[in-house]
């Protein structure tokens, strides 16, 4: 039996440049803060990848554009804070 707690969400980005540049390193400094395993995937692209959350390279790479969803999903102590403060971050179009 693990200790560990599992969060997921999905939810749409709406920033008019999608989780590119800043705003994508808004999201890994966001993602870092936290000790749990946090995985970005875009599901508008249909693929399977999943990329690190704490990786700018991984996060970009995604090519997650205004009007994709995303799933984000963690494991750890602290995974449901993490989803919980990224689904935040992704809603206030990161800060705008």
């Amino acid at each position: 039996m693990s200790s560990e707690g599992e969060a997921s969400a999905e939810i749409t980005v709406e920033n008019d440049h999608g989780l590119h540049l800043r705003p994508a390193a808004d999201f890994v400094r966001t993602a870092a803060r936290y000790r749990s395993r946090i995985q970005v995937a875009n599901l508008t692209r249909g693929d399977s990848r999943q990329a690190n959350a704490r990786s700018l390279l991984e996060v970009t790479a995604l090519g997650i554009d205004r009007g994709h969803s995303i799933r984000l999903s963690a494991t750890g102590e602290d995974a449901e804070d993490a989803v919980k403060a990224l689904t935040e971050l992704i809603r206030s179009n990161f800060g705008a």
